[in-house]
């Protein structure tokens, strides 16, 4: 095959992925200017095809041009953070790997592959700011921001109990807390309550979720950034600032990038942090409590957590048990749900049959106390104006013959939650094959961000 053959082969794979790709040849003139570099940049591919880069792209040079260092001095580049104005004035935040290639020690030609990331860089700064006036006093006045406390959290069951007073005791002192247990058992909850019932409650309370970001943004998230540490950046304090004082519940620290996690643990041994770009050492006093839906012994395994970084965060372990080895609590909560609900929505809804009493008792809750909230507000938001006692016919997830035990069978063992998963799963699946595994159209197809969507193939451990 010629290499001309070669070429328009590769166009054609170029044409349908999302990264941007920009290739020179050893004279510096453009061979290759894909369709996401394009729309990257606002620049039509005729406009720079087959043309000196430094005619097209006047205001570039070899100091501040990765594609230009990699030509003259081989200089390899990765994963590098750049910040700048595409042709029609808009910023634009990628990251950007470059590297020669080089034959016979010679430079053939030199290849740039940037990442769009500039969504979720605004919305990393969005965070930060938000966080930063919700930090002001004056703010918090307004805000009416929701903070919870020993008082709010409802149960009677022994297990349960144990946490909470494991809990409390661990609101005296400042040592690192470590949180284990499903998805919607009241995590947070119980973090909030630490950090409120202790010494920093008058300082900021602050959660960052890990797994809702990627590295290259969670990192100046974590820390801040500093002007000039990379192309546009500015001075910036991140999370760790913000909470100087107080105290950052990390959730999901099970899904923190591994790199991260080494520099997450510097700042917990020395006290202090370096934004990102930045020279200057600066101490922080921040109590860390940390989440995980997975057992400590799982992670630890599969080595997505770093043996070091989990001795230094499980000072104290919570671990919150399953609402379904809560039968004491199941009732209770559901009565709480349904004075909530009833202010909410208007109604006058006074208790549950013996009936659907039975049903709630009876079902699983893969969803844990989130799931069984979202049942009683589902069925109060659907009952009549005339109804004053909720019966099981009010409750949706129940089916024809209002049986939780032949849902379930029909559902499978794990009931609604798995069963949407794998319905949901199985639709991505087919969606990725139907659009040869292109994020941006997949994304496009489904509806939904395509963010959301990576974070959902990685959930579902899609390959």
């Amino acid at each position: 095959m010629k290499a001309k053959e070669y070429l328009s082969i590769l166009q054609n794979i170029l044409r349908y992925i999302d990264e941007g790709v920009h290739v020179l040849d050893k004279n510096g003139n453009t061979i290759i200017y894909n369709e996401a570099m394009s729309k990257l940049e606002k620049m039509e591919t005729k406009e720079v095809m087959k043309k000196p880069f430094s005619e097209v792209f006047k205001n570039l040079n070899i100091e501040n041009s990765t594609l230009l260092k990699a030509l003259e001095s081989r200089i390899i580049t990765s994963n590098l953070k750049q910040t700048y104005l595409n042709k029609d004035g808009r910023e634009i935040t990628t990251i950007n790997t470059t590297l020669p290639v080089v034959i016979n020690d010679e430079v053939i030609a030199v290849v740039e592959v940037a990442k769009n990331i500039t969504k979720m860089t605004e919305m990393s700064h969005t965070i930060l700011k938000l966080q930063n006036e919700i930090g002001k006093p004056e703010k918090a006045k307004t805000k009416k921001i929701r903070k919870y406390n020993f008082n709010n959290i409802i149960g009677k069951s022994d297990s349960f109990m144990e946490v909470v007073k494991r809990a409390k005791k661990a609101s005296r002192n400042s040592a690192s807390v470590f949180i284990v247990g499903e998805t919607g058992t009241g995590k947070e909850l119980i973090a909030q309550s630490i950090h409120f019932e202790s010494a920093r409650r008058d300082k900021p309370f602050i959660a960052q979720n890990c797994a809702a970001l990627p590295e290259s943004l969670l990192e100046g998230l974590l820390f801040g950034t500093s002007k000039g540490g990379f192309t546009g950046a500015v001075d910036r304090a991140g999370l760790f600032e913000q909470a100087n004082g107080g105290t950052l519940l990390l959730d999901e620290i099970n899904s923190m990038p591994y790199e991260l996690q080494a520099k997450l643990l510097r700042v917990l041994q020395e006290n202090y942090i370096r934004r990102v770009g930045g020279t200057n050492d600066i101490p922080i006093d921040v109590r860390i409590i940390s989440t995980s839906n997975e057992s400590p012994e799982a992670i630890l395994q599969s080595g997505r957590i770093r043996k070091d970084l989990y001795y230094r965060l499980n000072v104290i372990q919570l671990n919150v048990p399953p609402l379904r080895d809560r039968q004491e609590d199941i009732l209770l909560l559901a009565n709480k749900f349904i004075n909530k609900y009833n202010e909410r929505f208007n109604r006058e809804i006074l208790s549950i049959s013996k009936e659907a009493q039975d049903c709630l008792l009876n079902y699983e809750y893969s969803g844990n106390v989130r799931e069984l909230e979202n049942i009683i507000m589902s069925a109060i938001s659907m009952v009549d104006d005339s109804d004053m006692i909720l019966n099981k016919s009010h409750f949706t997830i129940f089916d024809s013959k209002n049986s939780f035990a032949s849902k379930e069978k029909e559902l499978g063992d794990n009931g609604l939650e798995e069963y949407l998963g794998n319905l949901e799963k199985r639709i991505i699946e087919k969606t990725l094959r139907d659009n040869k595994y292109n994020i941006t159209k997949s994304a496009e197809e489904l509806k939904i961000k395509r963010q959301t969507l990576q974070h959902k193939i990685k959930k579902y451990k899609i390959k």
